[in-house]
């Protein structure tokens, strides 16, 4: 069970990362679903387990490391989790498109 409560959003952002090799990768992932502590991402190209991974979002960046890639129509699902220093919160980054789901004793932030 997780600890938070995903949220089904939808947004397009920019991303960076480095491949196997060291260079300096970017593009953009659809943002499918979001909580405090990670998010999921439609991405074209395979990202590795484990790979750093850096969210732009306007006015700011979550850091953090992909969990999961998965093969998926027309790309990979990843899963990344955010670093510590890095959580996510509506009043930093609300996404355009926000289906918000509350756990008993949820906080609204």
């Amino acid at each position: 069970m997780r600890r938070n409560a995903r949220n089904l959003c939808a947004d397009l952002l920019k991303i960076r990362w480095r491949d196997g090799a060291g260079t300096a990768r970017k593009g953009y992932a659809c943002l499918e679903d979001i909580s405090t502590e990670g998010a999921c991402f439609h991405v074209e190209e395979l990202i590795p387990h484990d790979t750093d991974l850096t969210v732009l979002y306007p006015g700011g960046k979550y850091e953090g490391h992909v969990k999961y890639c998965v093969p998926q129509e027309g790309g990979h699902l990843i899963g990344i989790q955010f670093k510590a220093g890095y959580r996510w919160s509506r009043s930093q980054y609300d996404p355009p498109h926000l289906l918000r789901f509350r756990l008993a004793g949820d906080s609204d932030d």
